[in-house]
């Protein structure tokens, strides 16, 4: 039998949801000083830390070592035998914690925040209830914010038969314990591919099924039909410009049948439908202050709701950019806007790099696929920046060419475009594909957000023999053509 006990609170700053873009809004508000209430239906850490990028990682780092190790001549044969499931799995289980959260509440303690278990909604300005497990009830008043770190939920398509299907969305992908003799993963953007390469190295038989016209569409074409062919050489079969129209799965087990447009089907024992986010903001009360339920939300570069002068939305829920370090980016922003409203400071003059505008959700935004070769990429592609009006040029190179590719991998395959602004002479953008150029990516980061000129990168030396000598050959490649 549940028990009502009202509980009334008050604190500087609430938060809606404990993954990283919520904890790190409450580290920030805390190190300035404000007390901070946390809120969680789930485990603390979130989404990140048990159902995506650390599973994910963990699941896909012995694919690309033994990957990397085959092209190594001296160790390709030692590495031969197929992966070890079980002991991935395990390795998997742990990286997580088992699915458990003491560590995080041990730390969320540590720094003075207080956590309230259980789902929290905005009732009404500053305010949010809190239903606990055992049907307590809190109401928590903020003095100065409410942030709102709900972060996104995987979107399935209306299809006919799939809600009785139990399709694997990125939360099963990453969790599963037992692999599946054929796996259908439908889409194709970076869950698509990444647990495509997962699943077909630890045994699976992987159909990918695309509705564009290429993987990894938000990147350089180069990067995805790379991708899609290092896929299909190891043996899974993908398939672009098809669309699904039903799923048939008797009784939720068993095999399932895609139903594909003119009619084709395709059988197997799981599918995945990689095909989208949503915001989890279906069910936190947003009626109650005039926004619409399940809606993103609109913010300034300050990460506060458009509108108002007290809610902010931080991470996945603003739909700026849908990655971790993003939303970590943006929730230190916000903290420290937050922080010095609460102390009357003034925010003026702070664009467009000081520390109260996320102005890198702009044009500086990057991520790394961990597919097998990986992709890495920040800035506008060669596309966007034509669209958005810019002179441009793009700079390819063969990662051939490097001394240190060769090194790394017999028969190392790779790629990298830089995309110059040519009336300035600094980098919009830069992709790489290939084995370990996830490493490469900050030394872009760095140069795409500081619009370091193309004459000082020349004075950026890089190490010989590394695959970092790229950009050497890239600046080459540029001077060349000019």
């Amino acid at each position: 039998m549940t028990r009502t006990v009202e509980n009334a609170h008050a604190y500087d700053v609430v938060v809606l949801g404990a993954g990283p873009v919520g904890e790190n809004v409450v580290d920030r508000v805390r190190a300035a000083g404000l007390t901070a209430a946390i809120v969680e239906s789930e485990l603390l850490g979130g989404e990140c830390s048990y159902w995506a990028c650390m599973p994910s990682k963990a699941l896909l780092r012995p694919v690309l070592a033994r990957s990397d190790a085959r092209r190594v001549p001296g160790l390709a044969e030692a590495v031969r035998r197929p992966l070890d499931a079980p002991a991935v799995f395990a390795h998997r289980d742990e990286t997580v914690g088992h699915w458990k959260d003491d560590g995080q509440a041990d730390w969320l303690g540590s720094i003075g925040v207080r956590v309230f278990r259980g789902h929290g909604r905005l009732d009404g300005p500053r305010r949010v209830a809190v239903e606990g497990p055992e049907g307590e009830r809190h109401l928590l008043t903020a003095r100065h914010a409410v942030a709102v770190c709900t972060g996104s939920r995987a979107a399935l398509p209306p299809l006919p038969g799939l809600a009785g299907a139990r399709p694997w969305t990125s939360r099963e992908a990453t969790s599963a314990d037992r692999v599946p003799g054929r796996l259908l993963v439908v889409g194709g953007g970076v869950v698509g591919v990444e647990m495509a390469t997962a699943w077909h190295a630890l045994g699976a038989h992987v159909t990918m099924l695309v509705r564009g016209d290429g993987l990894l569409p938000r990147m350089e074409p180069f990067v995805g039909e790379r991708i899609a062919g290092a896929l299909r050489a190891r043996g899974a079969d993908v398939r672009t410009g098809v669309a699904v129209e039903a799923v048939v799965r008797d009784g939720g087990s068993g095999p399932v049948t895609l139903v594909l447009e003119g009619g084709e089907t395709v059988e197997g024992d799981e599918v995945l439908f990689a095909t989208g986010r949503a915001p989890r903001t279906e069910d936190v009360g947003l009626e109650t202050v005039g926004l619409e339920p399940g809606s993103w939300l609109d913010v300034d570069d300050t990460l506060r709701v458009t509108g108002s002068d007290w809610l902010y939305a931080v991470g996945d829920v603003n739909r700026r950019a849908l990655l971790t370090h993003q939303g970590k980016y943006q929730a230190r922003i916000a903290g420290a806007a937050i922080a010095a409203r609460a102390a009357g400071d003034p925010l003026d003059g702070a664009a467009p790099w000081g520390p109260y505008a996320a102005t890198a959700d702009y044009g500086a935004v990057p991520q790394v696929v961990f597919s097998d070769p990986e992709a890495a990429a920040v800035g506008l592609s060669l596309a966007e920046a034509g669209h958005a009006g810019y002179r441009v040029r793009a700079v390819d190179v063969d990662m051939r060419s490097v001394a240190g590719a060769g090194l790394y991998a017999q028969g190392y395959s790779g790629a990298a475009r830089l995309v110059v602004d040519l009336d300035r002479e600094v980098l919009l953008g830069a992709s790489f594909v290939g084995p370990a150029v996830g490493e490469l990516l900050h030394a872009a980061t760095v140069a795409v957000t500081a619009e370091v000129p193309l004459s000082r990168l020349w004075h950026a030396v890089p190490s010989y023999p590394t695959i970092s000598e790229v950009w050497l050959r890239l600046l080459e490649a540029y001077r060349d053509r000019a």
